[in-house]
């Protein structure tokens, strides 16, 4: 089922010299649900300018996005803020973690930021499945760099959110813990059935999800949204 869909989305930026940048360029394409998305290309190809107007981080100069068919342009500003609290979830480079927050405080603020109950069943499969149980009474700057980044998923799912934006997750880490936590995304996306949307510009990572997007200078390259198996 059609979870995402933007039509010609664009979104201009003003330059320094009051020109304007164009970061995307007409975009059309779909996300199912469950499904596992990566979207690559070079730098400043508008990766992160595209998962930003998916997620509703901001708004774009012209074209639409709707989300499970309703269009986020008819959401007023504090209904697009509750809609990224409890149906959305983030994962960027820098993990954004409170500094004076424990790792399990971390996971919580979602919730708690939603005056909501926590499913402690929920935080309690998190903890285990992304392996922070004897972590979560630490201070972030206690924590290595992909732990951290593991709390900084558990928080993202915390609220059971229907897709996951994922920027460059793995940027900030070594081979081995970024490896690791591509697979826990992975498998989150599996166990959990979260739709997720990874952006990254190694191509090895794109490779592993369902379908690749690719994008150049704010557009869809011809042969975008090609199937992980190289099928249409």
């Amino acid at each position: 089922m059609q979870l995402i869909e933007c039509q010609a989305l664009t979104k201009l930026y003003g330059g320094a010299s009051g020109v304007q940048v164009r970061a995307l360029d007409g975009v059309d394409f779909t996300v199912s649900e469950g499904e596992f998305c990566a979207v690559t290309g070079p730098s400043g190809s508008g990766k992160s300018t595209l998962l930003h107007l998916l997620g509703a981080l901001e708004r774009p100069t012209h074209g639409n996005v709707f989300f499970q068919g309703h269009n986020l342009a008819d959401y007023r500003d504090n209904q697009l803020s509750v809609l990224r609290r409890r149906r959305f979830g983030f994962v960027f480079q820098a993990y954004n973690l409170v500094q004076e927050l424990t790792a399990y405080e971390n996971m919580l603020l979602p919730v708690m930021l939603d005056a909501a109950k926590p499913d402690f069943h929920h935080i309690a499969y998190l903890t285990e499945v992304l392996g922070i149980g004897d972590r979560l009474n630490h201070l972030p700057g206690a924590l290595s760099g992909g732990q951290q980044q593991r709390v900084a998923i558990a928080r993202a799912l915390a609220n059971k959110p229907a897709v996951l934006f994922a920027d460059e997750p793995t940027g900030n880490l070594d081979g081995a813990s970024g490896r690791e936590v591509l697979a826990l995304l992975k498998q989150m996306n599996a166990e959990l059935g979260i739709t997720l949307v990874l952006v990254t510009h190694d191509l090895s990572i794109a490779e592993q999800a369902d379908r690749i997007v690719r994008l150049s200078d704010g557009r869809l390259l011809p042969e975008a949204c090609r199937q992980r198996d190289g099928q249409p």
